[in-house]
């Protein structure tokens, strides 16, 4: 499997992130974590705290859409894995946000932003395990 750089949409990627999450936290006070926004979403306090987070999740959503409204394509998207080792995978990511008290956009870009060493013994901990798992699927096991 080849992985394609992209630099500016990478770029332009993680500005937008970036800017989400300074927005949220100056208009709302929130930290932009996506599992916990999802979550909250799920399980709201108030009508109010819902509204905010599927606003937040509709724009999640509608991002390829509005890529193609920009381009007039939609992106490329490849899952070379089988539907049950997705959802395996994805149990797994449950567990550890909620061992980690949080995902990768709460930590690795809100929490590292604000110094927190939480946040960064998080990201130094996925990141680390992200390449780790790398290595092993592509140069050891040969996927």
């Amino acid at each position: 499997m080849e992985t394609t750089f992209t630099p500016l949409a990478s770029l332009a990627g993680g500005a937008l992130i970036g800017l989400a999450a300074v927005c949220l936290m100056l208009l709302r006070g929130r930290i932009m974590g996506a599992t916990g926004i999802l979550a909250g979403a799920m399980w709201p306090a108030s009508r109010y705290d819902w509204t905010w987070r599927a606003a937040m999740l509709l724009g999640m959503v509608t991002g390829p859409w509005i890529y193609f409204a920009l381009t007039g394509r939609l992106p490329e998207i490849a899952v070379p894995s089988a539907t049950l080792l997705l959802i395996f995978g994805g149990v797994l990511v449950g567990i550890g946000v909620t061992l980690g008290s949080g995902c990768t956009s709460g930590h690795g870009v809100c929490g590292m932003a604000r110094l927190s060493p939480r946040s960064f013994a998080a990201t130094a901990t996925f990141m680390l395990t992200t390449g780790l798992t790398v290595y092993v699927i592509r140069h050891l096991l040969g996927g």
